[in-house]
């Protein structure tokens, strides 16, 4: 594995008078109500700011992104190889910056003959002891634009990924009839008749308002079936960890599938994120 220290290339953002004052623009530059321009506009990062005001006063304090995806560099007919790489956005900047290359940090290759799938979780650990400092303890930052200390403070807001990566960060396995991270164990998929895979064609319709005219059409997904389920319960961040608690971390033993693994849920892991 190569890993580079994220909390250094942090700390140089407030270092150089090009990116320190862009790095307030999230505070500085709101736009009007419903006006969507920037992931500050969106729920996820507001209800952050109303569960965590402390962090929220400080505009300086950053808000990350975790990128990943695994790709084999070489032909398939060569041996098995693999390269997964990890990056961290800050989303602090202009949305006309903050997705440029200057401004995503390679933070970790793993290279290798096989694939890490959940055992990815190993080789995050010194990204996790950096967040971890970022969000407890913070660190003392210059701010060139101000000229003053501060102490930076940094939040993982959410990870970007595909299905597959998804399933290796989370530790809810995107195979079989639970597959959906969203209904869980209130899937409605069902086996093909002339196949054994599974299908979650028409799952959708569920999430519609119970007065939508498209859970009453028999015809046009599911032939001659009139939709009127209730959609999945949202599960709290407590009702979560009661489930997965008593889990083992990867690094503490090798992973393998818990009691009720296919039939109560999809997990293979106490997820580090």
């Amino acid at each position: 594995m190569h890993y580079l220290l994220l909390i250094p290339r942090l700390k140089r953002l407030y270092a150089s008078n090009k990116s320190a004052p862009h790095m307030r623009w999230h505070h500085e530059y709101r736009r009007p109500p419903r006006v969507m321009c920037h992931p500050y506009n969106g729920e996820a990062w507001n209800h952050f700011d109303r569960t965590y005001p402390q962090f929220a006063a400080e505009p300086r304090n950053i808000r990350l992104g975790l990128c990943s995806d695994g790709f084999t560099p070489h032909s398939i007919s060569a041996a098995p190889y693999f390269c997964w790489p990890l990056f961290v956005t800050p989303y602090n900047l202009p949305p006309e910056v903050c997705m440029t290359s200057p401004y995503i940090f390679l933070n970790c290759v793993i290279p290798g003959p096989r694939n890490p799938k959940v055992l990815i979780d190993v080789y995050l650990q010194p990204l996790i002891d950096e967040l971890k400092q970022l969000w407890i303890q913070g660190v003392e930052t210059f701010d060139v634009s101000l000229k003053q200390y501060f102490n930076m403070w940094a939040a993982l807001m959410w990870t970007i990924n595909d299905f597959q990566a998804y399933g290796m960060l989370s530790g809810w396995m995107t195979v079989g009839k639970l597959a959906c991270p969203n209904c869980m164990e209130y899937t409605k998929s069902f086996t093909l008749k002339h196949d054994r895979k599974n299908s979650w064609f028409d799952c959708h319709r569920q999430f519609l308002p119970m007065d939508h005219e498209f859970r009453s059409m028999k015809n046009a997904s599911r032939k001659n079936f009139v939709e009127q389920g209730y959609p999945p319960p949202i599960l709290t961040r407590e009702q979560v960890w009661e489930r997965v608690q008593n889990f083992l971390k990867v690094t503490e033993e090798q992973p393998y599938k818990f009691d009720g693994y296919g039939v109560a849920h999809n997990l293979t892991k106490q997820s580090i994120f």
